[in-house]
């Protein structure tokens, strides 16, 4: 299998790629602007794999994306490229709008003529995987879970951008035939995870004694993934799924936000003691506007129709996740002291000048 990743150098997308080259022998080209999110160390193992090509493009380049469609053949385009953290999205929201939205439109684009000029089996058998969120569906109610048919209700301009980017990717099915998959994932957390999302955010904090926010009462609920078992999930989308379809993909893990930050410093506390508890560090600050109360979703339907499970429980894979941290300061050390020391972002602009006044805050995800 010929594949081009877009985003690959992220988080989820660095995680796929080793996936699908080390695991699978799938012959990979990953396309990523290499934003400030993204990180070529996280492909130190496949660097020099003989299945493994890297290509710096950006996804709004239309000649850029025709050309490595006409180089790479791929047989399938798993796209991730976006950009991601809803903070940054009601700071900046244009950014996401261009790179979720119009990035997305292009490269449908760019795929179209590819497939279009495809014969016989290379034209039935290409797929493209569009790969989203749950935050699109908005909130839910205590108890509820979201399924492929929940309506549409995205409350950040992020949501609102991959929102977009679903009904595009949709539309170009339904009107060109283009052959498109969708998944919609919860709250990914494992290594390699940019320093600005909650667990890896935590962890750190909670190595350095330095507060862990947590935003208003801590009670918001997601639903957890480990990126390991995501990525399974997502290749087995693309040699399975039904063309048209879109997969709900959750770790059945759904954990208020508080319960997550104890449960981190409950297993950092069992791996490198210090002298108080972790626990002591946590800090509730002023909520994101817009936050959404609960996500979770009911992964049944990939379950059932590919036979895919999630193997970490929460427990296991917060763990596996804590220790990599500890092992790893070579690779989060940098970012941490050049990139995203933890200042708090997605604040309006009369929060922020409040929030500088009282007390530095550190940013959630």
């Amino acid at each position: 299998m010929r594949v081009i990743i877009t985003g690959g150098a992220g988080f989820i997308g660095s995680a796929l790629v080793r996936h699908l080259v080390l695991q699978r022998g799938w012959n990979v080209t990953n396309v990523d602007k290499l934003t400030y999110a993204a990180n070529p160390k996280s492909l130190a193992p496949v660097a020099d794999h003989p299945n493994y090509r890297f290509i710096r493009a950006d996804i709004c380049d239309a000649e850029a994306m025709d050309a490595v469609f006409a180089e790479c053949t791929p047989g399938a385009v798993m796209h991730l490229a976006a950009e991601t953290h809803v903070d940054r999205s009601i700071n900046s929201p244009t950014e996401f709008i261009r790179a979720n939205v119009v990035g997305t439109h292009i490269l449908l684009e760019a795929a179209r003529r590819y497939w279009s000029d495809l014969r016989d089996t290379a034209r039935s058998s290409f797929r493209f995987l569009h790969v989203s969120t749950d935050e699109v569906y908005g909130s839910l109610a205590p108890g509820e879970f979201f399924v492929e048919t929940t309506a549409y209700d995205p409350r950040s301009p992020y949501s609102a951008s991959k929102a977009a980017a679903d009904h595009l990717v949709s539309a170009w099915h339904a009107t060109y035939g283009l052959p498109t998959l969708i998944s919609n994932c919860s709250n990914n957390y494992g290594p390699y995870q940019f320093p600005e999302k909650l667990i890896p955010l935590v962890i750190l904090n909670a190595l350095d004694g330095k507060p862990l926010p947590v935003y208003g009462d801590g009670r918001q609920v997601r639903d957890w993934l480990f990126v390991d078992d995501h990525v399974n999930a997502l290749a087995q989308i693309v040699e399975r799924g039904r063309i048209g379809q879109t997969y709900n993909i959750g770790g059945r893990a759904p954990m208020e936000n508080i319960a997550v930050v104890e449960h981190i410093c409950d297993a950092i506390d069992a791996l490198r003691p210090s002298r108080h508890p972790r626990r002591r560090l946590i800090t509730h600050v002023e909520d994101r506007p817009g936050h959404d109360r609960r996500y979770a979703i009911d992964p049944s339907k990939i379950e059932s129709d590919l036979g895919w499970r999630a193997e970490q429980s929460f427990a296991s894979g917060i763990a596996a996740t804590v220790r990599w941290y500890l092992e790893n300061e070579t690779w989060w050390r940098p970012l941490r002291e050049q990139v995203y020391s933890g200042a708090r972002l997605g604040l309006l602009a009369s929060e922020a000048r409040n929030t500088a006044d009282a007390r530095p805050a550190e940013s959630v995800a």
